[in-house]
């Protein structure tokens, strides 16, 4: 959807609703060229507690070595 920068302002809470719920992706023109672009965050997976260090920690020979 394409919507102008004057009719965007007026609406701006409605479509914030709209992209939401539907997903879509909102185009912002300003004298017919577009300038900016509404669209959902990507929300982050949470990460599980256990294993989330896993691969960070490195061995190097054995503790009881001299």
């Amino acid at each position: 959807m394409q919507i102008k920068a004057g009719e965007f302002k007026a609406k701006c809470l409605q479509l914030m609703d709209r992209v939401h719920e539907t997903h879509e992706r909102i185009v912002i023109t300003k004298r017919g060229r577009a300038v900016a672009q509404l669209s959902q965050v990507a929300e982050p997976k949470p990460q599980p507690v256990i294993g989330r260090l896993r691969g960070t920690v490195t061995r190097r020979g054995s503790l009881l070595d001299e």
